[in-house]
C-alpha cells in the first residue's frame, strides 16, 4: 500500500521531522561529545599530563642553569612566573593539534561532523579537555620551580580569568590551524617551528627589554608576550605594569581566533 505524502513532504501518519535547537540540546550534545573525547583519548591524556609537568618544570630549571648560581631573586621569579605561559602554549600546540591530526588521519572527523550535535559543542568539548588538562601541569610546575629557587609566589584573584583567557586563545588558535591545514605533516612542521620560536625568541622567561627594539615592537602586537604578562601578574606582585593593555590585546586576539575557528568549522564538509 502506498503511503500518502502531505504538502510538507512528510509521509501521512508520520510526525514531521524537526531540528533540535536551544540551550538544552547544546548542553546535552556538549556533555555527550565530552564523554566521547575523554573515552577516546584515555590512553593519551595521562602521557600528555606528564609531558606538561616535565616540560614546564624542566624549562624553568634549565633557564636557571643558563644564568648560573649568581642569579638574583627577581630573575628567578621572572623565570618561574613564565612557566605557566609555556605550559599553556605547549598544551594547545601539542595536545590539540595532535588530537586533530590523528582524527584527520583516522577519518574520525567525518563521523563526528555527521553526529546530530552543534559543531560549536564539538569545538567546546575539545577545548575544555585540554584546558582542564593544563591546570595540573601548571600547578606542579609552579610548585617544583618555586621549591627549586626558594621563592614565594603572590597569587591574586586575577589568576583564574587570566588562565581562562590564555587557554581560550591558545586552544582556539591551535584547533583552527590544525583543521585549516590539509596535511598533518605540514601541521606538525609548523607546530615544531612555533615551539622553537616561542622558546628562544619570545619574552616569556626574560624581559622584553632584552630584545632588539624592532623585535620587541613585534611582540607587543602578537599575543605571546601579553599572554605571559597576564599569567605572570596573577602569580607575582610588582613584576608586571599596565596589565590592562595586555588584557585588551589578548581580548582582540581571542575574538579573531574564535571567529576564524568558527568559520573553519562551519565551512568544513
Amino acid at each position: 500500500m502506498d503511503t500518502a505524502i502531505d504538502k510538507t513532504g512528510n509521509a501521512a501518519g508520520v510526525p514531521p521531522s524537526s531540528v533540535r535547537r536551544g540551550s538544552g540540546h547544546w548542553l546535552s550534545s556538549y556533555a555527550a561529545i565530552l564523554r566521547f573525547d575523554i573515552a577516546s583519548q584515555r590512553t593519551w591524556l595521562p602521557m600528555f599530563l606528564m609531558m606538561q609537568i616535565l616540560f614546564g618544570t624542566g624549562t624553568a630549571i634549565i633557564y636557571g642553569f643558563y644564568i648560573g648560581p649568581g642569579m638574583s631573586r627577581s630573575a628567578a621569579l621572572f623565570i618561574v612566573s613564565g612557566a605557566p605561559a609555556l605550559a599553556t602554549i605547549t598544551a594547545a600546540l601539542i595536545g590539540v593539534t595532535t588530537m586533530v591530526t590523528e582524527r584527520k588521519l583516522a577519518g574520525s572527523w567525518d563521523f563526528i561532523w555527521s553526529l546530530p550535535a552543534p559543531r560549536s559543542a564539538v569545538v567546546a568539548s575539545t577545548l575544555t579537555v585540554y584546558t582542564v588538562m593544563t591546570v595540573p601541569g601548571i600547578v606542579a610546575c609552579l610548585a617544583l620551580a618555586t621549591w627549586r629557587y626558594g621563592l614565594h609566589l603572590s597569587l591574586s584573584p586575577m589568576v583564574a580569568p587570566a588562565f581562562v583567557l590564555a587557554a581560550l586563545i591558545t586552544t582556539s588558535l591551535a584547533f583552527g590551524m590544525a583543521l585549516a591545514i590539509p596535511s598533518p605533516l605540514v601541521t606538525n612542521v609548523i607546530v615544531n617551528a612555533l615551539i622553537f620560536v616561542i622558546l628562544l625568541f619570545s619574552p616569556v622567561v626574560y624581559p622584553i627589554t632584552q630584545l632588539p627594539g624592532w623585535l620587541a615592537d613585534v611582540h607587543r602586537v602578537l599575543p605571546i608576550y601579553h599572554l605571559a604578562q597576564i599569567l605572570r601578574a596573577g602569580v607575582t606582585s610588582g613584576l608586571v605594569h599596565d596589565v590592562a593593555a595586555s588584557y585588551a590585546v589578548l581580548a582582540g586576539w581571542t575574538v579573531v581566533a574564535w571567529t576564524a575557528t568558527a568559520w573553519i568549522t562551519g565551512r568544513r564538509k
